[in-house]
């Protein structure tokens, strides 16, 4: 029989009848894996080493590259000019004024008579002519050029559209007859839903214009069933209140008040 000594099987021959527990036996039965792993790893270490120098001689020329753009002159390119269009159709500047007389104004100084050095212009000289620095003669076939004043005239009273507080006016709001006229108003136009046992208060809040008509209608608290929009349309067909008032102006009002509801009995 021939070996193989690549081979384990020649271990059972060795060890036959002996203790196969013994660690003999078992190192040599992983040899060949041990020996494979081995020449493996060694190989590896070998390719390393031989490319180690191809390697650095890589990196060393990217580094190299890098500093020689790092280094490279920045060049400054010139641009043409821009062409700025003319602007054509221009109107033409207005005319000089016209040459006017001029008096030169001599400030006015407490002085002595024989101190007096120059005469100073009566108001009759000063008339249609302008004041300057000194005495200068213009064309008297000038018409003379005036200028206008700054604003468009008068300036008109600023409109008060605030809206005030009931506390803080001298003339409250009123409909027409009075509070009570107002609530037989109300009643009379107001719809009740008809719901058993429906009664309530109802809180709005108003602005009284200028001009008595009531705008900003709003239901601060309602007892529901749509008692909200009725109110709100009672309120728009309501006639017009005299207005506020505030140191004699007439002004924007908030008002509010209760709307007692109550399903009449049957």
């Amino acid at each position: 029989m021939k070996l193989d000594i690549l081979k384990t099987s020649w271990l059972d021959i060795v060890f036959e009848g002996r203790n196969q527990a013994y660690g003999a036996y078992e190192l040599r039965k992983k040899n060949p894996k041990t020996t494979a792993i081995a020449m493996i790893l060694g190989a590896f270490v070998f390719v390393l080493a031989l490319s180690t120098p191809k390697i650095m001689a890589l990196i060393e020329s990217a580094t190299a590259k890098e500093e020689t753009t790092l280094d490279e002159k920045i060049v400054t390119i010139k641009l043409p000019p821009k062409k700025v269009e003319e602007i054509k159709n221009l109107p033409p500047p207005p005319p000089p004024p016209p040459k006017v007389d001029q008096v030169k104004f001599v400030k006015p100084v407490v002085a002595k008579t024989e101190e007096v050095t120059e005469a100073v212009a009566k108001i009759d000289d000063m008339k249609d002519k302008d004041i300057s620095d000194a005495n200068r003669k213009g064309d008297e076939d000038a018409e003379r050029q005036f200028e206008k004043p700054v604003g468009d005239g008068p300036t008109k009273p600023v409109e008060d559209d605030n809206v005030y507080n009931m506390a803080v006016i001298s003339v409250k709001p009123e409909f027409p007859g009075g509070i009570d006229k107002f609530y037989k108003y109300v009643g009379s136009k107001f719809q009740v839903p008809e719901v058993d046992g429906l009664k309530g208060r109802i809180f709005v809040q108003f602005v009284v214009e200028k001009d008595g008509s009531l705008t900003d209608i709003k239901v601060l608290k309602d007892i529901g069933h749509g008692t909200d929009k009725e109110a709100i349309r009672v309120l728009k067909n309501c006639p017009k209140w005299a207005p506020g008032e505030n140191n004699g102006k007439k002004i924007r009002v908030q008002y509010q008040l209760p709307i007692t509801i109550q399903a009449a009995a049957e």
